[in-house]
């Protein structure tokens, strides 16, 4: 079967330092933060009071959105997705298909868990349920809080009719969505996917992390401060909510309808540890880690020495150090020699299920604009991170360099992994 080449044509973004795929490159050259302290957090007692948001309140939803969408729907996660999804898809060159099905074009779009954003500001459905009055709930309950929302409503819009699909794989779902896609056009069953994923934000939502422990408690009163990756002093990670969306199609549909090209995917993988070997739910298996970027490497023909920059998972948390130790192992280069390492993590914290797809959006805009964005908060790098690396591969301002290849990888809860390679578009 032949295989065909998948090019980038779309991007769209809500993150939380900027919504829109401009404002979005701009904060990631100047280094801008969207976490900020929120008192919500603080009247419930959570140990972690900061988080990072989307500003609804930056845009007008109306200019973006059909009226009824706009004015209706109340999850944030669906919010994120619609913003984020529609910019991509115009930003292809592409318009909303009002009239007819698009048969040739199709979606993968992930989410994390929308019932927890759903009912954040309405009583939760247990109290009208219980009490004999379920007709509170409200006739959007469904359509809002399944997995699938984000895609359903987001296709009400655009009107394709090839596969629709939502994932829901913990933090590698962004980076899975989009693989998925690739796989998916590159053995030519459509022209085009919509690839992404959302996450909504909120105490439903961070609450439970923050039981967890695994969330930043120290820097409340520095919310800028709070999100470090590979710094000494990463002691959890910052919540946030966002959404990206990258329209991939094959490389000959792109060429006939001479769309711009923002980069082309090679190859990927996903696999998962088992949680065995030190995998658990929380906890990588680093031999899966290691075979999950060797074999995208593999898949994409490239060699690890071809590797300009990683953009990683990087949580700010203490597998920071070991993240570093199985990139060093898979791609067999370390001290000097090895790549330029970052995450927007810094900026806008980590927004779980939507990671993967805000974060693919930084890789591809830093491979299209030749630039590599900066890490805020590691002034002082972490000893384990600097016995394997040289520091200054770990860039701490905005570096106008030239970028041909990336790879770009996540890591989730249920010891999941997924791992793709971007280049620079050539004939």
């Amino acid at each position: 079967m032949e295989k065909h080449r998948v090019v980038i044509t779309g991007l769209g973004v809500a993150a939380a330092n900027a919504i829109g795929v401009d404002n979005y490159e701009k904060a990631l050259r100047e280094g801008k933060s969207g976490i900020k302290y929120l008192e919500e957090l603080e009247k419930i007692n959570l140990k972690c009071q900061i988080g990072g948001a989307p500003d609804l309140n930056s845009v007008n939803l109306g200019d973006h959105l059909p009226r009824m969408l706009a004015e209706k729907i109340t999850n944030k996660g669906i919010l994120y997705a619609l913003l984020s999804g529609v910019e991509a898809w115009k930003d292809a060159g592409l318009e909303p298909n009002t009239v007819r099905t698009d048969f040739d074009s199709g979606m993968i779009f992930g989410a994390g868990d929308l019932s927890f954003d759903s009912f954040i500001n309405r009583d939760f459905p247990a109290y009208p349920i219980d009490k004999g009055d379920s007709r509170k709930l409200g006739s959007r309950t469904i359509s809002e809080c399944m997995n699938s929302g984000a895609a359903a409503y987001l296709n009400s819009i655009l009107g394709l009719g090839n596969r629709i699909q939502s994932n829901s794989s913990a933090c590698i779902t962004g980076s899975e969505a989009v693989l998925m896609g690739y796989e998916y056009l590159s053995s030519g069953k459509a022209d085009r996917m919509i690839c992404g994923s959302t996450e909504g934000d909120g105490r439903y939502i961070w609450a439970g992390f923050d039981a967890m422990r695994v969330l930043c408690s120290n820097s409340n009163d520095n919310p800028e401060f709070g999100s470090r990756p590979m710094s000494d002093s990463s002691s959890g990670f910052v919540p946030s909510g966002g959404s990206g969306a990258l329209v991939l199609e094959t490389l000959e549909c792109a060429k006939a309808r001479g769309a711009k090209i923002y980069g082309e995917i090679l190859g990927g993988h996903v696999n998962s540890g088992g949680q065995r070997n030190g995998g658990t739910m929380t906890a990588a298996n680093p031999d899966a880690v290691i075979d999950c970027i060797t074999r995208a490497i593999k898949n994409a023909g490239i060699s690890p020495e071809e590797i300009d920059l990683i953009n990683g998972h990087l949580t700010s948390t203490k597998g920071d150090p070991a993240e570093i130790r199985n990139w060093v192992k898979a791609l067999g280069r370390s001290g000097e020699d090895f790549p330029l390492i970052n995450t927007p993590k810094s900026m806008i914290g980590h927004s779980v299920a939507g990671a993967g797809s805000v974060e693919l959006v930084a890789s591809v805009l830093q491979l299209h604009k030749d630039f590599v964005h900066a890490n805020l908060n590691v002034e002082n790098i972490h000893p384990e991170i600097l016995s394997e690396i040289f520091g200054g591969c770990i860039p701490t301002s905005c570096q106008s360099r030239e970028v041909n290849t990336v790879i770009k990888a996540n890591f989730a809860f249920g010891d999941l992994n997924c791992a793709l390679v971007l280049r620079k578009y050539k004939e």
